[in-house]
């Protein structure tokens, strides 16, 4: 653990360092101090002291990562930062906190940790070179990549291999699960990628995680954060926005067709190489991957998809009897699975992780059998597979129970008399021990002073809440336009309008367009017509989400104008709301199909919508409004990335500006101009494209 930075004090060498003399500026020439940062890095400094708990909203430009990092380095704490994405993850690791720790010339040790899926397992790559079970001829090429490169990684993190799409179907043959997992009964136990990364873990100052490996832990309590988080002082939360829904999916229960397709497959090719012969493994593997297929059926019969709402005895469309007799069919060839498994346990460490598999899905399958948890909201998914998912409808009393109200004290250090330094050290309580802290950021999280969009669903309205305003200038930045004329989102001819709108946009703009719906159908109907608009048009590359991985049409629109002089436009939606950072000309223009409101047909939804009712609260002030105004500055903040930048925002929802709400929602974004006109935004456009040709 390495020492404070300064004997006057956390605060005051916080202070110092963000000064326009201090160190930051000194190593980094294009540092500029930002008295909203200045703010933030101080009222974490007092947190970090103090103990307790501190929510910052921190605007587009303010510079949040280095206002926590810096303070969370000088305090001379162990710290935990969890990001809601790999991509932050990895910037923090690789670029963010090594720059920091030279300017500062701390000596610290830093670890990453991701989940199982981001690392390669040498028992999973040892059965799918020996099984030949992969699909075809391209990922058995894969395959063999893998294989070389595994020869030179030292770190098992299959983002440093190149070539390898997030979306491979390689990877759940290369990657564990904590279901496959053999544990320390494995032959790679001691040279085991997840191993070896919880182990520096351990023995670092600073660990960067992410979301879904902190819940996962608290779920399971098999991640290795369960020794981790005691050990650590400050955790941060980065990307906060992202906690609640993450938390969510991770503290409910799921069973699913492909979960027990996986168990069958899995079984099967252990039996057929560890235990030939003892058992009929085809037999009992295919009744486990004939009841998931049937499960699945049913949901085809009713004609249903996406989320079914399971409010009562059986899912919305299907018959009890049919549903009650396959979950039935699932219990019987699990249970003959699990006879079998018992046979041979003793002989492979292999069959006792299976064993233990079958048990799992009983529990959880005797959970979906039983009624549904008090507080708890339950539904299917229906897509490629079957999912069943029971999931508290937030995580308030986790977090309260589990990380705030049964955080054990972190003891604090002592210097060689026995006692804590008396300037800079954090505040003990009257037992002598130091509190943790807790500090949760994003740029987004509600619309109201209080942030209660966000404290309430994370049991954190007891927490210090503080706002920092963007530094960007705005008026003179960015133009707002909602068009007037345009019909109602309701209406069928809105998209074929957003369709018509943004190609006018694109045409003056020669690319530069990022085009955010909030429905796949919209995504796909805007898409087709913007490549129909521009397919004889040499200045324009349509691009539209799906039809390439996320990660290369992040890259392509970046580049801005290819070798051939195209611009891009990118037709898009969910994830691509946020975590899109374009600075630069690549972007001037961002359109929103329509006002983002949760939609009030998913389960989850209609539970929370219920749960405001019994509360007598209205669902539509407390919960639609500020879920749309949280999603509405995600997208929005896609424009305007540095001071530099200049853009428009077209928001092709007339509610916006004729609806009593919409004021309310007018108000979260940033105070942009506004035109009147749509001839008004394409000359301004035009003087855009101009001037950026000009400096060109």
């Amino acid at each position: 653990m390495s020492e404070p930075a300064s004997p006057l004090g956390l605060a005051a060498a916080v202070q110092e360092a963000f000064r326009a003399d201090g160190v930051l500026s000194r190593a980094d020439a294009g540092f500029r101090p930002r008295s909203g940062q200045t703010e933030m890095a101080l009222a974490v400094a007092q947190t970090v002291e103090q103990g307790g708990s501190l929510v910052v909203e921190a605007g587009t430009g303010v510079g949040k990562t280095f206002a926590y990092l810096v303070p969370a380095l000088l305090s001379g704490e162990r710290v935990l930062v969890s990001t809601a994405t790999k991509a932050l993850q990895d910037q923090l690791f690789a670029r963010d906190l090594p720059r920091l720790a030279a300017a500062f010339g701390m000596p610290v040790r830093l670890a990453l940790l991701k989940g199982r899926a981001s690392y390669l397992c040498p028992h999973r790559l040892e059965l799918a070179r020996r099984e030949a079970l992969l699909p075809d001829r391209a990922t058995v090429a894969l395959l063999a990549k893998v294989e070389r490169w595994a020869q030179a990684t030292r770190s098992g993190d299959l983002a440093e291999l190149p070539g390898l799409d997030e979306r491979s179907s390689l990877l759940p043959f290369i990657t564990s699960t904590r279901e496959n997992c053999l544990g320390s009964e494995c032959g790679h136990y001691r040279e085991c990628p997840v191993m070896q990364a919880r182990k520096q873990a351990m023995a670092a100052d600073i660990v960067v995680i992410n979301h879904h490996l902190f819940f996962a832990d608290l779920a399971v309590r098999e991640t290795g954060m369960a020794e981790l988080l005691p050990s650590v002082r400050v955790v941060v939360f980065d990307e906060a926005h992202q906690l609640n829904e993450t938390g969510v999916q991770f503290l409910g229960q799921q069973l699913g067709s492909t979960q027990l397709i996986e168990l069958a497959r899995d079984s099967l090719a252990a039996g057929l190489t560890l235990a030939q012969g003892l058992v009929d493994w085809s037999a009992l593997t295919s009744a486990v991957e004939l009841s998931a297929r049937d499960l699945r059926l049913l949901f085809a019969k009713s004609g249903k998809s996406s989320r079914l709402s399971w409010s009562g005895p059986v899912p919305e469309g299907l018959q009890q009897e049919s549903w009650l007799a396959g979950l039935l069919q699932v219990q019987t060839a699990c249970e003959a699975l699990g006879e079998g498994l018992e046979l041979v346990v003793q002989t492979a460490p292999d069959f006792v992780r299976l064993q233990e598999r079958v048990a799992e899905v009983l529990v959880r399958l005797k959970t979906f059998q039983s009624p549904m948890a008090m507080g708890c909201v339950r539904w299917v998914e229906v897509g490629a597979q079957v999912r069943l998912l029971e999931a508290p409808l937030d995580i308030a009393e986790t977090v309260r129970s589990r990380l705030l109200g049964a955080d054990a004290p972190v003891v604090a250090p002592e210097n060689d008399t026995g006692h804590e330094e008396d300037a800079g050290g954090p505040t003990p309580d009257p037992t002598g021990v130091v509190p943790r802290s807790w500090i949760f950021t994003s740029a987004t999280l509600g619309d109201d002073p209080a942030l209660r969009w966000f404290t309430e669903p994370c049991g954190l309205e007891s927490a210090r809440v503080l706002q920092v305003s963007s530094p960007f200038d705005y008026p003179r930045q960015a133009v707002l336009f909602v068009p007037r004329d345009m019909v109602l989102p309701s209406d069928p001819q809105h998209s074929q309008q957003v369709g018509e709108l943004a190609t006018q946009v694109v045409r003056v703009l020669g690319g530069r367009t990022l085009v955010l719906t909030t429905t796949l159908r919209a995504l796909q109907s805007i898409g087709e017509q913007l490549q129909q608009s521009f397919v004889e048009d040499a200045r324009v590359q349509v691009l539209v989400q799906g039809q390439g991985s996320k990660r290369e049409l992040m890259e392509r629109f970046r580049e801005g104008s290819d070798h051939a002089g195209r611009g891009c436009v990118l037709v898009a939606s969910a994830t691509f709301w946020e975590g899109f950072d374009v600075p630069g000309e690549a972007l001037q223009a961002v359109i929103i199909d329509k006002l983002p409101f949760p939609p009030p047909n998913d389960p989850v939804v209609q539970a929370r919508t219920e749960r405001l009712n019994e509360q007598g609260r209205s669902p539509f002030k407390d919960y639609f409004l500020p879920e749309a105004a949280v999603s509405l500055k995600q997208g929005a903040g896609r424009l305007i990335r540095r001071e530099t930048d200049r853009g428009v925002l077209v928001v092709c929802d007339t509610r916006l500006s004729t609806t009593g709400y919409g004021r309310r929602l007018m108000a979260a974004l940033p105070p942009m101009a506004k035109v009147s006109s749509q001839d008004v935004l394409l000359e301004g456009l035009s003087r855009l494209t101009t001037a950026s040709t000009r400096v060109s």
